[in-house]
C-alpha cells in the first residue's frame, strides 16, 4: 500500500510559475514510474507528465516545454515545477502511481493510486 499528499496549489495570475511537491509513504515507490494528473468538471481527467525509476520523464502535449517532473528518491518525494501558467491549467492536480507498469499521457488517463489532490487555479 502506497500513500501520496500533494502540495503547493495555490491561484496564480496567469503567466505565473508553481511548484506542487508530492510526498510518496513507501520506499518501494523508487521501483515505479510516478505520475503528475489533473482533473477538472468540464475537462475530465488528464495525465500531464510521468516519470520513470531510471528518470525518463514524459509529458502530455498540452504541458510539454511548460511543466517540468522531478524526483527526489532520498527524500520520497516528487515535483512538478510549472511555468507559464495558463487558465486551461485550473485543475485539482495529483500524483499517483500504478505500482508498476507504464501510465499513459494524454486526456482520459490518470494513475490508479493517487493522493488526495492540490488546486490550481489561474486566473
Amino acid at each position: 500500500h502506497v500513500q501520496l499528499v500533494e502540495s503547493g496549489g495555490d491561484s496564480v495570475e496567469v503567466g505565473g510559475s508553481l511548484r506542487l511537491s508530492c510526498g510518496v509513504s513507501s520506499h518501494t515507490y523508487r521501483q515505479y514510474c510516478i505520475a503528475w494528473s489533473r482533473q477538472t468538471p468540464g475537462k475530465g481527467r488528464e495525465a500531464v507528465a510521468s516519470i520513470r525509476s531510471d528518470g525518463m520523464t514524459r509529458y502530455s502535449p498540452s504541458v510539454k516545454g511548460r511543466f517540468t517532473i522531478s524526483r527526489d528518491n532520498a527524500k520520497n518525494m516528487m515535483y512538478l515545477q510549472m511555468n507559464s501558467l495558463q487558465t486551461d491549467d485550473t485543475a485539482l492536480y495529483s500524483c499517483g502511481t500504478n505500482l508498476g507498469g507504464r501510465i499513459e499521457m494524454g486526456q482520459g488517463s490518470r494513475p490508479r493510486h493517487r493522493g488526495q489532490g492540490t488546486q490550481v487555479t489561474v486566473s
